[in-house]
């Protein structure tokens, strides 16, 4: 049932992941990169390989408040003094990764060791020693301005683990401490390290480092890999099976072009010295421009037909037609200024450096298309610095690849290219491997800014220009040798390094898997629409107009305060600047679904340490609910049984919905009830995972009501709700105590909430290792794994899919988890997925139907097999 003081979008999906600290590097927000050395090592440490320095997240945790802004990270088994850090040091730029821990959401209470050992997922199965949870930052510095790279690590005392760890928290100053490195730097500054920071650089191959960076973001993130075509972003799905061998093209100062047949097989095979560095060399001398990303906006200003020699200018206006050259294609970069008598001061800097931009960016694209072609390779990734993910250095690359293998071959662009150094040291700390790693799921959030910047402050102070989209004029006449110029669709072509919201935060989720009762994992598609312009606009009208409503919201739960209004005004700034910049660039984060959108909105809550916005609405609609749910239950007992599952679908759909002239969409209530009540006879089902929404009369007199009834019926019933809150949704560490007041009332939920470990102030008889058998089938309550109703199943708590290996039946309920996603996937077992409609637009589009209509969509095994 929808709440009265909620979301006027409720349920159309409320945000998701994992609950972070609000930073990208940026100036003291994060707790510490956690690898700093404690005295004692545990009685069972991991295999040591050799004489590397380890690392032992054991015991790891955060200690005081987990609501803290910057709470303090402690490791308290490390035995080796190890960083969580890793530098790519080029002839450029100096690349950092370094790694900042997680809290631990919630505590091992009794009911969730009495769970887990019903579940079988004590000393079974998992692996035994603790797992890694947390973010990787990306940061980058000019090579030139090393001062200021140590300055930083110093700043945040990242190689001793972070300004709280155990080691600087004490004083201590552990010697021999070992930073990864790769890069020509690592050995040529490792003197100045060990001088200022009193580290040793253990050196890393850098071709190695590259390939292993490569792989492990090519294999372990969704949506790392994209095309860029006429302005055109779009992602690639990698298939892991079929990923070699492929050709890795690494743009840095220089260019080095390496075929890779594996983890660890790899061979450089050509490269070029006509890279980054030649840019920005040649760039400086003649325009004078001071770095880098100053010369790349320089190139969006400018036209470089007034300075490249095009087939136009030899053949009086004429293309080559005889050979498929146009008029506007380059003949010679730099070409005309031969004939010009011009000195350089004639020149404007914007069409020299475009100009430069182009003749570079197409050479590296051909070399590389002639060395898959060597090969007999179909796919190019490009990863390093120089591309920095402008518009118009990818579409110049992608055409000349295009173009010369006639469409056969595909240039693909990496999310996070100039960190493939970087990354490969990171791995190469042992228990930061791959294969550590993708035990573990890592999922891009959205950034809040970058280095230096003090966000918080900024965004309250300037609001959306800190992120705002910058536009940029796309140049009139382009040519590049060999074919046309990339052509934009729209008056406009962005560069994706002009924006502020940069990649810059890779989220670390422990222990999230797949759901093992999806049909077909590899088809899997959570969201039921994607976003098309239209539908964009339409959403963020939808978004934007309800922020002030959620602003109150949000700053009343944390009393009013002028922090919390502060914060509130910061938040409003920042989702602000998010929805600007994907009208811009719909494409900017990725595939982006309804579901995406909505949960980019939770997470910006969550950066802003807003942690549960609705808590005290949630709480009074709860006893509200509670104080009916006797009545209630006298009522449906009352009943026969057709007519009390009949009661007990409406209850979900709303209280009744049916009797207020709505029409259900979909509607096989019939062929549940046959399965319930006839099919079942004798053979109820085993065990049931009811997917729960919004708090109040959605849960206690909706799903508990439900949950009763199968529990009745000899079903085991395992709510699942949200790890972490999203609006008015209810939470897995608020629903026990619901249970528990519900139980009151009810001799049937008291006896499977004993039996499940929900309540244990009456389980006096029964022993805590639950040797005895249950008196009951038990009720038990998992944790999804997210914060959001829209929910994606192919990352799910490992809880979640423990519970899910036994069950029989789904209920999906609710708008996000049955109609924004899941609407069409199709599951191992019987599904009943039950919502209401309370969007006209989603209802006209999925079902030519109005607000308010219902579905009650029942999808038993034998038809989805």
């Amino acid at each position: 049932m929808a709440a009265n003081n909620s979301d006027p979008i409720l349920d159309e999906g409320r945000g998701g992941g994992v609950k972070h600290e609000a930073e990208e590097a940026g100036e003291g927000k994060c707790g510490g990169g956690g690898g700093a050395a404690a005295t004692q090592a545990p009685a069972a440490m991991l295999p040591r390989s050799g004489s590397r320095p380890q690392l032992d997240l054991s015991g790891a945790a955060i200690h005081g408040n987990l609501e803290d802004r910057n709470p303090t990270i402690l490791l308290p088994n490390q035995s080796d003094d190890i960083s969580h850090l890793a530098l790519d040091i080029g002839g450029s730029l100096i690349k950092l990764v370094y790694f900042s821990r997680h809290a631990e959401h919630s505590s091992e209470d009794k009911r969730k060791l009495s769970m887990k050992r019903r579940l079988g997922m004590l000393n079974g199965g998992r692996r035994s020693y603790p797992v890694l949870g947390g973010r990787l930052h990306f940061v980058k510095f000019e090579t030139g301005k090393l001062n200021e790279c140590l300055d930083f690590i110093s700043s945040k005392q990242l190689h001793r683990g972070g300004v709280d760890s155990p080691s600087w928290r004490s004083g201590a100053q552990p010697d021999n401490i070992v930073i990864k490195a790769t890069g020509g730097g690592a050995f040529k500054y490792a003197d100045l390290f060990k001088e200022r920071l009193g580290v040793s650089l253990e050196k890393e191959d850098e071709m190695d480092c590259l390939v292993a960076g490569a792989n492990f973001l090519l294999k372990s993130i969704r949506h790392e890999a994209f095309t860029h075509m006429d302005g055109q972003k779009e992602y690639v799905q990698i298939d892991q099976n079929d990923l070699f061998p492929f050709l890795l093209v690494n743009v840095g100062s220089g260019v080095s072009i390496i075929k890779v047949d594996g983890h660890g097989k790899f061979q450089r095979v050509s490269g070029t010295n006509v890279g980054g560095g030649t840019y920005w060399g040649l760039g400086r001398l003649m325009t004078k421009c001071k770095s880098f990303d100053e010369l790349l906006e320089l190139s969006q200003r400018g036209d470089n037909s007034t300075i490249d020699m095009l087939v136009g200018d030899i053949y009086g206006g004429l293309d080559y037609s005889k050979i498929g050259l146009s008029a506007s294609t380059i003949a010679s970069s730099f070409g005309k200024t031969i004939s010009d008598d011009k000195e350089l001061s004639a020149y404007r800097p914007e069409d020299i450096s475009l100009s430069l931009l182009r003749m570079i960016s197409y050479n590296i694209g051909q070399i590389s298309y002639l060395n898959a072609l060597r090969y007999g390779l179909k796919r190019i990734f490009f990863g390093g610095f120089f591309i920095r993910g402008h518009a118009y250095t990818m579409d110049t690359i992608s055409f000349a690849v295009n173009f010369w293998s006639k469409g056969e071959a595909k240039a693909m662009f990496l999310r996070h290219e100039g960190f493939l150094g970087a990354l490969g040291a990171f791995m190469s700390y042992e228990k930061h491997g791959l294969d550590d790693l993708r035990i573990h799921h890592l999922v891009e959030r959205f950034p809040m800014g970058a280095p230096y910047i003090s966000w918080m402050e900024k965004f309250v102070q300037k609001g959306t220009q800190i992120t705002a989209p910058v536009p940029v004029g796309f140049p009139v006449t382009t040519g590049m040798g060999g074919f046309e110029r990339p052509t934009a669709k729209g008056d406009i072509l962005r560069s994706d390094a002009s924006a502020a919201l940069n990649v810059g935060v890779l989220h670390l989720v422990p222990t999230l898997d797949v759901f093992p009762l999806l049909e077909d994992p590899k088809m899997y598609e959570p969201n039921t629409i994607d976003l098309d312009l239209n539908e964009y606009k339409y959403w963020f009208k939808i978004l934007s107009d309800h922020l002030p409503d959620l602003v109150d919201k949000a700053v009343a739960s944390e009393g009013g305060t002028d922090d919390a209004k502060r914060r509130g005004d910061a938040f409003a700034h920042a989702f602000s600047a998010h929805l600007a910049r994907l009208m811009e660039e719909p494409a900017a984060y990725g595939k982006f679904g309804l579901a995406n959108l909505l949960e980019l909105r939770e997470e910006c809550l969550r950066e802003f340490q807003f942690v549960d916005a609705y808590v005290s609405i949630k709480q009074r609609e709860n006893e509200a609910s509670l104080a009916v749910l006797p009545d209630l239950l006298m009522e449906l007992d009352s009943m026969n049984e057709e007519a009390r599952l009949l009661a007990l679908i409406e209850g979900v759909l709303a209280a009744n919905i049916f009797d207020w002239g709505s029409r259900a969409c979909i509607d096989d209530f019939d062929m549940f009830k046959k399965r319930m009540l006839a099919d079942k006879k004798g053979q109820p089902y085993k065990r049931a995972l009811l997917f729960v929404d919004n708090s109040g009369a959605d849960v206690v007199l909706g799903m508990i009501p439900l949950a009763r009834e199968l529990l009745r019926n000899g079903t085991e019933v395992v709510l699942v709700a949200n790890s972490f809150p999203a609006l008015n949704d209810v939470t897995a560490n608020e629903l026990p105590g619901i249970v528990a007041e519900a139980a009151k009332h009810c001799g049937v939920l008291r006896k499977a909430a004993e039996a499940g470990g929900l309540i244990f102030d009456a389980m006096a008889g029964i022993q805590d290792d639950l040797k005895d058998e249950p008196v009951s089938v038990p009720l038990m309550v998992v944790e999804n794994g997210c914060g959001s109703p829209c929910i994606d199943f192919r990352q799910v708590s490992s809880e979640l899919a423990a519970a899910a290996k036994d069950a029989d039946l789904l209920i999906l309920e609710g708008m996000g988890r049955s109609l924004h996603t899941n609407l069409n996937a199709r599951f191992k077992c019987d599904t009943l997925k039950l919502a209401m409609v309370k969007n006209q637009r989603l209802a006209e589009k999925l079902f030519n139907g109005n607000i308010y209509d219902c579905i009650c969509k029942f999808e038993p095994v034998h038809l989805t097999s």
